[in-house]
C-alpha cells in the first residue's frame, strides 16, 4: 500500500439522506487500498447528517465537514482539498455511486500519462434512476460497450472551448499538483466543471479511459436538470456560462480557438434567446462583437 500514490475522494452531500450511505459505501469497499475519505455536508435541510453521523459510527477516521451555512459545491470542495492529503482528487457527489474497481482504474490510467503534463483523466458513465435502475450510458456505447464517438485525448482546449467535447465530470481522477496550482474551482461561479475545463485545458493535458468508473444518478434536483430551465437557480447556472466564456476569451491564444469561441457563444446565445433570458442575450451579442473585432486585429 505504501507505493499507491494517496486518492482523496471528496463526498459533497445536500440533501442526499435517500443516497449518501451507498455513496459513502462505494468508496469505503473500493479494491484500491490508499484512499482519503472526505464528507461534506453543505447545510442539508432534510436528514443527511443524522444519516452521515450514523454511518459514522462505524467509520470513525473519517473527517466530516458540516458547513454552517450553503456554500455551493465550489467553495465546500476547494475547502475539503485543503484539509486532505491526497496526490489524487475525486469530487463525489453524495448520490453518484463508484464501481469497485474505480479508482484502480483512474490510478492505472493516470500513472501511464505524462502524469506532470495531466491535468485528469476520466471515463465513461451509467446514468441510473433514483432507485438505482439503468438508463442509459453516458457516452453512447455499441455492442461491446465501446463508445461510439472518439475522444480526443491530449490538449483539446479549442474542443471544449467549441462545445464539441463534452466531458463526464463525474468520473474525473485530478491531478492535485495541477488543481492547486490552477486555484481550484473558481468559486464565484454557480458550478465548477467547465470553467476548471477550459483552465486546465489551456495549459496542460485531459486524458480520456474508454471504460466504465461511475453510476451517474439522475434527479429531478440534479444540477445537469437546471440548465435550460427558467428558475432562479438555472438563471444562476446561465449567467455563470457566460463568465465562463468571456473569462476564456483572454485565454485564447489564435484565430482557431477565437472561431472555437465563436460558435460556443453562438449556441448560448440562441439557448438564451429560447429561454427568453433577454438581458443575458444581450452580453452574449456583446462579447460576440469584441470577438469580431478581436478576430479582425490578429
Amino acid at each position: 500500500m505504501q507505493n499507491l500514490p494517496l486518492v482523496t475522494v471528496i463526498c459533497l452531500c445536500y440533501n442526499h439522506q435517500e443516497y449518501v450511505v451507498e455513496t459513502l459505501n462505494s468508496v469505503l469497499f473500493q479494491n484500491y487500498e490508499n484512499i482519503e475519505i472526505i464528507i461534506v455536508d453543505d447545510y442539508s435541510t432534510d436528514n443527511s447528517v443524522k444519516v452521515i453521523e450514523d454511518w459514522l459510527i462505524k467509520n470513525s477516521n473519517i473527517l466530516f465537514i458540516k458547513n454552517s451555512s450553503n456554500l455551493g459545491n465550489t467553495k465546500s470542495f476547494n475547502a475539503a482539498v485543503k484539509a486532505s492529503n491526497g496526490q489524487f482528487l475525486i469530487d463525489l457527489a453524495c448520490d453518484d455511486v463508484l464501481l469497485e474497481n474505480t479508482v484502480s482504474a483512474q490510478v492505472n490510467h493516470i500513472l501511464n500519462t505524462p502524469i506532470d503534463r495531466t491535468a485528469f483523466v476520466y471515463g465513461n458513465a451509467i446514468n441510473i434512476d433514483k432507485d438505482g435502475a439503468f438508463l442509459s450510458y453516458y457516452f453512447d456505447v455499441n455492442e461491446q460497450e465501446q463508445v461510439l464517438e472518439e475522444r480526443k485525448s491530449g490538449n483539446i482546449y479549442t474542443e471544449i472551448l467549441a462545445g464539441g467535447t463534452s466531458m463526464c465530470s463525474v468520473t474525473a481522477l485530478y491531478n492535485r499538483k495541477i488543481f492547486e496550482e490552477l486555484n481550484g474551482y473558481d468559486e464565484t461561479l454557480s458550478y465548477e466543471d467547465l470553467d476548471y475545463w477550459i483552465r486546465a485545458s489551456r495549459q496542460y493535458n485531459i486524458y480520456f479511459c474508454d471504460q466504465v468508473w461511475v453510476k451517474k444518478r439522475q434527479l429531478e434536483h440534479s444540477l445537469g436538470t437546471h440548465f435550460n430551465k427558467s428558475n432562479s437557480f438555472a438563471k444562476k447556472i446561465n449567467l455563470s456560462t457566460y463568465h465562463i466564456l468571456n473569462k476564456s476569451n483572454s485565454l485564447n491564444k489564435s484565430k482557431e480557438e477565437d472561431y472555437a469561441l465563436l460558435q460556443r457563444i453562438h449556441y448560448e446565445m440562441s439557448q438564451s434567446f429560447k429561454r427568453k433570458e433577454y438581458g443575458l442575450f444581450t452580453k452574449y451579442l456583446i462579447l460576440k462583437t469584441r470577438l469580431h473585432l478581436q478576430l479582425f486585429m490578429r
